[in-house]
């Protein structure tokens, strides 16, 4: 028998009609005789609308309460969704996230999950229940409710997946799979039949919203199989996200996307001497802000400026922490910018190709894109822009690799041929 954990975003159980169309992708799977566990988002907007509710009460709520409030979202879900299956007939049963004991840490919004109990679960199963968890949610050490920053019902439902050791892990969404680019920016992007899992931790982690990057770092640890696919259309094969082949073709661009979440801190006039940096960071990571790029200036007169992006959400707490890095350092000031955007290429070809950034920077040059700051790791590499350039930049660089044309994308020329070359 099948251990199967599927899960579905807010747009999936938007309403009524929705709720029951996910009940009857359940019921298909049941009746195949697998064993099925459901993780469930808040329906629709409600989340966005529950931070919107806070704010007008507080401007600034404080983090726990935040976390009690949202996390009401998810178990509105799960009970409608157990009901809609009890009036089909199927025994069914819904568990908020600490009844299934997810233990965090006690990061209020962005909790990391520290341990899985699924004690409760299996009792659930062997009772031939379909079990549905409340996403997005768990319990610290003081039995405080934790939610895991937007998004995280993903990695709710990997994290589930890998310590119930389930055979795969169904991710539905209002979208086929994984595509080369949002095709709402480019309309000719295509669905990936496969991508590795550094390539779609890097797709998340650069701003692409159709997994929760840290649900990806789960899969890729635990080897827990993930397949993005449509609830609208479950019927199609979707996304496989897997290990890295030893005989896989690895396009060197196998996807662009763009982050327009993002904001830029500079500490302006600080020391240039060691440990200069490691004190900035530290002072950062205690306010657990989130660090992406990072570009220091040339230093002049014993001065240098240090600049990194930031999620624009945290901006607020970023501006109050450099304020305290300036006195304590006794650097000249800071500044700050939210109209940028960080747009991103990914592909593990890049290990084995030259010339990307070259490709990539003349893109940008064509189209009079100034780039401010750049990032590179072994497959990727982002550079960050004006906002509104953000979707100009991505429609350039799709072009520009040609991934509109899965068997004729541009293609640098080979490292080890160009060396190759250069011994004739």
């Amino acid at each position: 028998m099948t251990l199967v954990v599927q899960k579905f975003g807010g747009s999936s159980v938007a309403d009524v009609e929705r709720i029951r169309n996910v009940a009857k992708i359940i019921i298909r799977e049941k009746n195949q005789g697998h064993q099925v566990v459901v993780v469930v988002s808040a329906m629709g907007k409600t989340t966005d609308s529950l931070i919107s509710l806070a704010k007008q009460i507080c401007p600034f709520p404080s983090e726990r309460e935040m976390d009690m409030l949202v996390s009401t979202g998810e178990q509105v879900s799960v009970s409608l969704l157990a009901m809609a299956l009890h009036a089909e007939g199927v025994d069914a049963v819904s568990f908020t996230g600490a009844q299934v004991g997810i233990k965090t840490d006690s990061f209020h919004t962005k909790a990391r999950i520290l341990e899985i109990k699924g004690e409760n679960i299996f009792k659930a199963l062997k009772k031939n229940n379909v079990v549905i968890i409340a996403g997005f949610q768990g319990i610290d050490a003081n039995n405080n409710i934790t939610t895991l920053g937007r998004g995280g019902s993903d990695t709710t439902a990997v994290a589930i997946a890998a310590a119930i050791k389930a055979d795969v892990c169904d991710i539905y969404t209002d979208v086929d799979g994984v595509f080369t680019a949002d095709p709402r920016i480019v309309p000719e992007a295509f669905k990936l039949p496969t991508i590795t899992y550094d390539e779609m931790l890097e797709l998340a982690a650069a701003g692409a919203k159709v997994m929760h990057g840290r649900s990806i770092e789960f899969a890729k640890k635990y080897h827990v199989i993930v397949q993005v696919r449509s609830s609208f259309e479950p019927d199609k094969i979707g996304t496989f996200i897997q290990e890295e082949g030893e005989n896989m073709e690895n396009p060197v661009i196998t996807g662009i996307t763009s982050n327009k979440n993002e904001a830029k801190i500079s500490i302006l006039g600080v020391p240039d001497k060691p440990g200069i940096a490691a004190q900035i960071f530290t002072m950062l990571a205690n306010n657990n802000l989130n660090i992406d790029v990072i570009i220091q200036n040339a230093s002049e007169q014993g001065m240098t400026d240090i600049s990194c992006t930031i999620p624009r959400e945290d901006l607020r707490k970023g501006i109050s922490t450099s304020e305290k890095i300036v006195r304590e350092l006794g650097a000249r000031g800071f500044s700050y910018d939210e109209k940028i955007a960080k747009i991103s290429i990914i592909g593990v070809g890049m290990k084995s190709n030259c010339g990307v950034a070259a490709v990539m920077f003349k893109a940008m040059a064509d189209n009079k894109i100034n780039i401010r700051m750049i990032s590179t790791s072994e497959i990727k590499v982002s550079i960050v822009i004006d906002l509104e350039q953000a979707d100009t930049a991505v429609r350039a660089l799709h072009k520009a690799f040609r991934l509109n044309e899965p068997t004729m994308r541009e293609k640098p020329v080979s490292c080890a041929k160009k060396k190759k070359a250069k011994k004739k």
